[in-house]
């Protein structure tokens, strides 16, 4: 804010537009999907000249958590979030808590607190699915709870003590809070007496993980930051908080030499000579903005008054506080970073702007005069700063020339900004605030966002460096910039779209950048960004033409170049866009493709599009080694991985554009595969305008290594529009979906229901006492606490009360289904059923083909658990099936339905299965405590990208099927995934058979198969086995004996380090009632028994007596006093052998000496 001493003293400070209704004071924003920027300052700068302290090193307490490395391997930092073992480029001080909370502590005053977490650790269900250092569920983050208090608390987590923040300093870090959880965030820095407030938010906030970027300007002394949320009596209070990074905040290390250019200052650290006397404290010590260094500037900062400037017309500007005024203020000023110290601030309207004007400045000759200004614009879209330089001819004034323009959000920070001026006469800048509506077309819209040390500008061919250029015509280019922030140079279009599904953006670029450095496209929506492209690696001086799919957008949204590089590396570096167009984007014209909804996915996507809301897509793919479409075998199908590549948001959607019905009623039919130990949901849904979405199918966690077949009917009144919602749970499955067809007329019923998107179209009749309901919804009368399917209390089912007042006692109460296709073989109809401790009366199934019925009648005494009812179907003609309830006329009496599936084959026995059509009774539900993993089913023969056994058990081929579960999903800490049996009764004595194959590499490294019984008592284990062979099937029998109902669990977990390994489960058999028969020994095995057993013990009698000689023999020796213990004198120095291995039945010992570390 200085100019020189022979001009009058001049200084431009404003402020963006604020306008009502603008949004909340909120994140600097830095895009989830963009790549991370790579540094191009030392956040630890190493010292030309600079002596490293010899390791260990003894820093003084001043000197640590300064962002500065004294010791060689940093370990005066270790405990404020710096975890390399040197300093290095790039490398930012982090804590990601995946070792420890790096000094975080909790210091909250309530049960509400900071607790350093994990996904799967809390037995309720953990507050983020995954880190966002790993993007697992094994990754470590900081967490506060649900809390079910009824007072408002505070949860406060604070920052070890820091020291010595540089004027560039900005902290970013990672939050998740879902709306409805937490009443407030924010973040606090506390600098002696002060307290700053560096963001507050109360949402709303997006699902997933959340940037947030936040500058703290020179700190001198010690600080602490705090982050807190706040919940009340309505809120559950979850937040989570991950990978916590302090950017750019050390400061200038002592140098014997500066390079040329630079300013030394009297502490020896290096500056730029453009750092000098701009009012902030680069070199550390102040010397850079002491009077006598500053001697030949003048400054304004707006303390006590306007100073020099005047207000020539508009609203005024105002002389304020830093105490905040509103969502969008500042909460600090610049000149002393205090919520005391003074600024200016518009108060423009739309159309009416505000102009603040300099003194008249003399000619500047020869020399550049330098006008340095901080701004902020923050809290509106439509906020403009212009600069506009006046000169006074020799007559008259001439038109004014604008010198900077900056437009729309920048954050929350005071960005720095610098102008040279040369002008022979007369002049004076001058200041405008208004809004814009975006009618000039100037760079065709495109305005510069930056605020570092890289901008986009609008250059002239002729001015491009390097090889390659052209004599005409302008194009935009990254050029320096006199920011003080974050690197990376921004460009924003006006706001643009909607769009339609087929929009395009064709542009041509060059990019060179070594050995660092991106060049990348997002869309901003609604605060979002999403990365739809980047320039390959270094890439060359040459335009290159490429093509960008934007896709169907329905809000409106922004486009944004990205771009850093290392302009003062070595070589040439740059990269410029020019020839930008948008093409196929009007949302309203639609083609022949976009009403194709049947689609087999072989030749494109037919009518069916991405969105653009989340970077987890679905991408249309060919069969692999670990996938492969249901049409062919061996042709494309539509793919969501969230792997490939990796994503942080949880959800992707496949849709159509709006449809015109052919029919009422249509058919959506359509093949799925669900496959994965931690896979989540897939939804199908239906959306008519400006209406909320109708679900209507739903399918969550792993449905075996198979395509299913599923559909459902589409009742139309206006024009909808149909998607597939992806849903993942974590980063372990694949969801596929192919051959979608779209059919007039109803569908049939479908072959599975949980009742969570709807009652499936089944019918209560006229009485309408079967409802579905969940226990969650608080008015249910009657019913389980828990569904099946979920066995949560938010989960759904049907159920109807037969409370006498209800339903008389002898009355009935029908569940009918739609009418169900024509079974060319035998299959199973499967259900679970939940009948009230007070004996409810009769639950009754019945099957009806034409004139021909099949019942099956359920009388019996209530229960806690959920209990499967089956039977088995013959239908050559269409069919319906009918659920009846008869009341016995007991008060507080219910019967409840869940999860009604048909499937392939005859019934299997109680707790048996082959699972040659899938997993029988046996549940594989994901248990969140034991890390959410799900038993899987496939055969050898069907790709998937998990080991499995080659064949199964059953058949003895590759086409074979078998449960199984890859413990390469597993992480340390002991978790699990079990297999549950269906409740099976009290038994004296049963057996359970079965056959099981272990697949480890290494002989170190296996998985353990556990069998419990679990029952209203606990859990008991009953047998166990680590796994040693490889691919080889091994029969097992358990002798079981319960007093109370129970389930049989098989339990895979790790016994060792985490490995890729499958354990496998085939031909289970449950013999109710019957003691195993083990196999009887031949004469052959029990003569070679009995040889054995001799040649054991003839041997242990020879080594007693081999034993009993070297002890007299030792003893006659030390007492004659002949050549002593012969190895004795030299045992330290003999090398470790391994002729004392221990072999044991399942185990290895190795000695002491083997085993420890050298």
């Amino acid at each position: 804010m200085w100019l020189p001493a022979y001009l009058l003293p001049a200084l431009v400070l404003l402020m963006g537009l604020f306008q009502e209704g603008q949004q909340v004071l909120g994140t600097v924003a830095q895009p989830a999907a963009l790549p991370q920027p790579t540094r191009l300052s030392l956040p630890a700068a190493q010292a030309l000249g600079r002596a490293w302290a010899s390791s260990p090193c003894q820093s003084p307490v001043e000197a640590q958590c300064d962002f500065l490395c004294n010791c060689r391997d940093c370990s005066d930092e270790t405990q404020c979030g710096y975890r390399v073992a040197s300093p290095s480029l790039g490398t930012p001080f982090t804590c990601d808590f995946e070792q420890d909370s790096c000094g975080w502590q909790d210091i909250s005053t309530s049960g509400y607190s900071w607790v350093r977490d994990r996904a799967g650790a809390q037995p309720e269900g953990p507050v983020a699915h995954a880190d966002h250092t790993r993007g697992t569920d094994l990754g470590w983050y900081m967490a506060v709870g649900t809390h079910l208090g009824t007072e408002a608390s505070i949860a406060a987590l604070r920052s070890p003590v820091l020291r010595e923040a540089g004027p560039a300093c900005e902290l970013r870090l990672w939050y998740q809070a879902a709306s409805g959880d937490v009443a407030e965030l924010q973040l606090e820095l506390t600098h002696r007496a002060e307290t700053l407030t560096l963001w507050r938010s109360s949402g709303p906030w997006r699902p997933g993980w959340q940037a947030l970027a936040v500058t703290t300007g020179r700190i001198q002394g010690d600080f602490r930051v705090t982050f807190s949320a706040t919940r009340n009596a309505t809120h559950r209070g979850a937040v989570a908080l991950d990978d916590v990074e302090f950017w750019d905040c050390g400061l200038p290390t002592p140098q014997a030499t500066c390079p040329v250019g630079h300013h030394h200052c009297q502490n020896a650290a290096c500056i730029e000579s453009h750092q000098l006397c701009d009012r902030e404290d680069n070199c550390g010590d102040g010397s850079d903005e002491d009077l006598l260094t500053c001697s030949h500037h003048t400054a304004t900062d707006f303390e006590t008054g306007l100073g020099l400037w005047t207000h020539s017309e508009g609203p005024a500007w105002n002389h304020s506080t830093g105490s905040p005024k509103g969502s969008a203020w500042p909460s600090r000023d610049h000149s002393r970073n205090s919520a005391q110290g003074s600024f200016l601030v518009s108060t423009a309207k739309p159309g009416s702007p505000a102009v603040l004007l300099s003194p008249q400045l003399q000619a500047s000759g020869s020399h550049n005069c330098s006008l340095i200004f901080y701004h902020y614009l923050h809290g509106s879209e439509d906020g403009r700063l212009q600069l506009l330089l006046h000169t006074q001819g020799p007559r008259a004034s001439q038109a004014p020339v604008l010198l900077r323009q900056r437009q729309g959000e920048l954050g929350a920070a005071w960005v720095r900004d610098q102008v040279d001026v040369r002008s022979a006469q007369p002049f004076w800048p001058s200041s405008v605030l208004g809004t814009t509506d975006f009618e000039s077309a100037t760079a065709g819209g495109w305005e510069d966002a930056s605020v570092g040390r890289l901008q986009w500008v609008r250059l002239a061919a002729q001015e491009r460096g390097g090889p390659g250029r052209t004599a005409a015509g302008h194009f935009l280019s990254v050029q320096r910039a006199w920011g003080q922030l974050r690197a990376e140079a921004r460009a924003l279009t006006p706001v643009l779209g909607p769009s339609g599904p087929h929009c395009e953006l064709h542009m041509a670029y060059y990019f060179h950048s070594r050995p660092r450095g991106f060049l990348a496209l997002a869309v901003v929506d609604s605060g979002s960004r999403e990365l739809v492209w980047q320039a390959p690696g270094g890439s060359s001086w040459d335009w290159t033409l490429d093509k960008v799919l934007l896709g169907a957008h329905r809000r409106p949204f922004q486009l944004e170049l990205v771009a850093l590089l290392d302009l003062d590396g070595p070589g040439q570096q740059g990269a410029g866009v020019d020839n930008v167009t948008m093409r196929n984007c009007s949302p309203t014209v639609t083609t022949e493709k976009d009403r194709e909804v049947t689609c087999n996915f072989e030749r494109d996507a037919c009518g069916w599009h991405l969105s653009h809301l989340t970077d987890v897509h679905w991408h249309r793919v060919e069969s692999h080694s670990s996938g492969y479409d249901h049409t062919t075998g061996q042709g494309f199908f539509m793919l969501l991985d969230p792997t490939n590549p990796l994503s942080r948001d949880h959800h992707a959607h496949l849709l159509t554009e709006p449809q015109v019905p052919a029919a009422l009623d249509q058919c959506l039919g359509f093949w799925f595969l669900l496959h994965g130990p931690q896979i989540g949901t897939l939804r199908l849904a239906m959306r008519r305008n400006k209406e909320e979405e109708v679900q209507l199918w739903s399918g969550s966690g792993t449905h075996g290594n198979r395509w299913h077949q599923a559909w459902a009917t589409l009742n139309h009144q206006l024009e909808p529009s149909t998607k597939y919602q992806g849903l993942r749970d974590g980063y372990h499955g694949i969801m596929a979906l192919d051959d979608v067809t779209l059919q007039p007329g109803t569908c049939p019923a479908p072959q599975r229901c949980s009742f969570e998107e709807s009652a499936c179209s089944f019918s209560s009749g006229g009485q309408g006492l079967w409802r579905r309901q969940a226990s969650a919804w608080g008015h249910a009368a009657r019913g389980p606490w828990t569904d099946h399917t979920t066995e949560t209390a938010q989960g759904h089912y049907m159920v109807v009360d037969t409370s006498p007042d209800v339903l008389p006692r002898g009355h009935m109460a029908s569940l009918t289904s739609e009418e169900h296709w024509a079974l060319p073989r035998p299959a199973c109809l499967t259900f679970w059923y939940h009948l009230s401790l007070q004996s409810p009366g009769t639950l009754q199934v019945r099957v009806e083909e034409g004139g021909r019925h099949q019942t099956l009648s359920i009388s019996e005494h209530g229960a806690l658990a959920w209990r499967l009812g089956s039977m088995d179907v013959h239908a050559e003609q269409a069919w319906r099936v009918v659920f009846e309830a008869v009341a016995a006329g007991v008060e507080h009496s219910y019967i409840a339905l869940d999860d009604v599936f048909l499937q392939d084959g005859p019934c299997p026995q109680p707790g048996s299965c082959d699972f040659e059509s899938g997993l029988c009774g046996w549940s594989h539900l994901a248990w969140p405590g034991l890390g959410g993993y799900s038993w899987d089913w496939s055969s050898g023969a069907a790709p998937s990208p998990y080991a499995r056994p080659p064949v199964d058990h059953t058949l003895g081929t590759e086409a074979g099927h078998f449960a199984f579960f890859e413990t390469g999903v597993l992480g340390a800490g002991g978790r699990a995934a079990w297999l549950r049996s269906e409740p099976l009764p009290a038994t004296a004595a049963s057996c359970l058979r079965f056959w099981y194959l272990m697949g480890f590499p290494e002989h170190f490294y296996k998985g353990e198969l556990h069998v419990l019984l679990a029952s209203s008592r606990g859990r008991l284990e009953v047998w166990a086995a680590g796994g040693r062979l490889r691919h080889q099937w091994l029969e097992a029998q358990v002798e079981v004996a319960s007093d109370d109902e129970f389930q049989v669990v098989f339990e895979a977990t790790l016994g060792g380090q985490p490995v890729q390994g499958p354990i496998a489960l085939d031909d289970i058999e449950y013999l109710a009632g019957q003691h195993c028969q083990w196999p009887a020994p031949s004469p052959e095995d029990t003569a070679a028994h009995v040889s054995v057993l001799a040649a054991v013990s003839g041997a242990l009698v020879f080594l007693v007596l081999l034993v009993l000689l070297g002890l007299a023999g030792r003893h006659w020796l030390q007492k004659s006093g002949g050549w002593g213990w012969p190895f004795q004198r030299d045992k330290d120095l003999a090398a470790p052998g391994f002729d004392n291995i221990l072999f044991s039945a399942d185990q290895v010992t190795l000695p002491a000496a083997v085993t420890s570390d050298p």
